[in-house]
């Protein structure tokens, strides 16, 4: 800010904001202690003239070191989309994990093989079919 140039025109609250932004910017890299910046960021909020205002940021240079000008931001983790279950998919693979034991199951024992498979392969319809249509929907 050009103090001699525009020293007496009134500063915005805008302007106050970015003065408040360069002290904690200041703040951050070391150039001012905590109480010093509380007591500036104060004298800025209190500020009413550009000229006010450079005086607050006098003697702070607010410049990036060069060891930190090298260190990149890291990263955002990258968190995984997970897909929607496809309900049919895991009951056909249910099915097709199940079936073949109970088939065999079922010739080997006779009698109670035939009511394994017969409850395995309905369970597996109703899976896979899902819920009938109302009344209503199927107008």
């Amino acid at each position: 800010m050009a103090a001699k140039s525009c020293g007496h025109i009134r500063a915005s609250d805008a302007d106050r904001e970015q003065v408040i932004e360069i002290l904690k910017d200041a703040f951050v890299w070391g150039r001012l202690t905590k109480d010093e910046l509380s007591v500036r960021a104060g004298v800025a909020l209190m500020s009413r003239t550009y000229a006010e205002l450079s005086a607050i940021t006098a003697g702070i240079v607010v410049s990036v070191p060069a060891r930190m000008a090298e260190v990149r931001p890291p990263k955002p983790d990258l968190v995984p989309i997970r897909k929607p279950v496809n309900r049919k998919a895991v009951a056909l693979a249910t099915c097709m994990v199940i079936l073949p034991p109970a088939v065999w199951a079922a010739f080997l024992t006779y009698s109670g093989g035939f009511i394994v498979l017969f409850l395995l392969a309905f369970a597996g319809v109703v899976v896979t079919t899902g819920p009938m249509p109302d009344a209503a929907d199927r107008h």
